[in-house]
């Protein structure tokens, strides 16, 4: 359960997310999908460097992990704080004092991950000048509601979504959310309508978004019709796509047995040669990035 004492924020039936639950969110309890209060609930804030490039830096960056989540991935590396809510309940003023601390650390921005779920509270802790001046990056799975993302306008400089899927039967067998291609591509829609191009400076991404995807075991076929879907949305060199290797099996995999193996080097091969072949600008990871080790620990670091 979420530790600490809780801030600002009082009661509201929430509606942020796609799901529309309608739940009641207090200070204390949140009974709704994400199962979280109506404050922040964070698990780690650190420096972290295995983002893309353009978004750690030289020193990482200022990475904000928040607990809950709107989503039931099956293959979630991040139960403890995704479903189990670990983590830290923080006021308004203790979340700007984390961002603070990161600023001095050097961070090359301040990440927002999983933040969904508290953009109300976010959205007023944003008001607040960023600590070094730094680009606020929002962090999020895609599942998003294009009208709750109007509340961030001129306040997130980067959007960071996935795109995990275009197929609805695949959303819901695996994310437990049919609905999701159609939210995850107005929310992105949403968020390049704000930051429009990417603008890159001294190699990191200052505005703009960034579109993730993570390619699962033997869906190589969807991870092409995801880039199909982005190559034609928009003009090339308009967003920036990630195309991302670091699948590890992980989470409850006993009912999806497609779904317990690491990725093969010929579906990345296949995966990357498409993206190449689009001509859609950006990053692929490699093979190397998979493993335990780097799932960060929530530990409260930070916190």
């Amino acid at each position: 359960m979420p530790q600490g004492k809780p801030g600002e924020g009082g009661a509201f039936v929430c509606s942020l997310c796609p799901r529309q639950c309608a739940a009641l969110r207090d200070e204390a309890h949140g009974e709704g999908f994400c199962r979280m209060p109506s404050v922040p609930v964070c698990a780690r804030a650190a420096l972290h460097r295995w983002e893309e490039p353009c978004i750690s830096g030289e020193n990482g960056a200022g990475t904000v992990f928040f607990s809950g989540c709107t989503l039931v991935c099956v293959f979630c590396q991040n139960a403890s704080i995704s479903r189990e809510g670990f983590g830290k309940a923080l006021t308004d003023d203790e979340l700007y004092a984390v961002f603070r601390r990161l600023a001095d650390q050097g961070a090359s921005c301040i990440e927002l991950v999983t933040p969904t779920h508290f953009t109300h509270a976010l959205a007023r802790v944003l008001e607040r000048p960023v600590p070094g001046g730094l680009p606020v990056v929002w962090n999020s799975g895609g599942c998003e509601r294009a009208s709750t993302l109007k509340t961030l306008e001129g306040k997130v400089d980067v959007y960071l979504p996935d795109l995990k899927y275009v197929t609805p039967e695949l959303a819901e067998r695996y994310s437990g959310a049919a609905d999701y291609p159609e939210h995850a591509k107005s929310a992105i829609r949403e968020m390049v309508r704000q930051r429009g191009p990417v603008r890159l400076e001294n190699g990191l991404l200052k505005s703009g978004v960034l579109i993730r995807h993570l390619i699962l075991p033997g869906q190589v076929r969807e991870a092409k019709a995801v880039m199909d879907w982005v190559a034609d949305s928009f003009p090339r060199g308009g967003v920036l796509f990630s195309l991302m290797a670091q699948y590890t099996p992980a989470g409850r995999l006993d009912r999806f047995p497609e779904l317990n193996r690491p990725l093969r080097p010929s579906e990345l091969r296949s995966a990357r040669e498409y993206m190449e072949n689009l001509g859609l600008a950006g990053y692929v990871q490699d093979l190397a990035s998979v493993g335990e080790g780097f799932i960060p620990a929530f530990d409260l670091t930070g916190l």
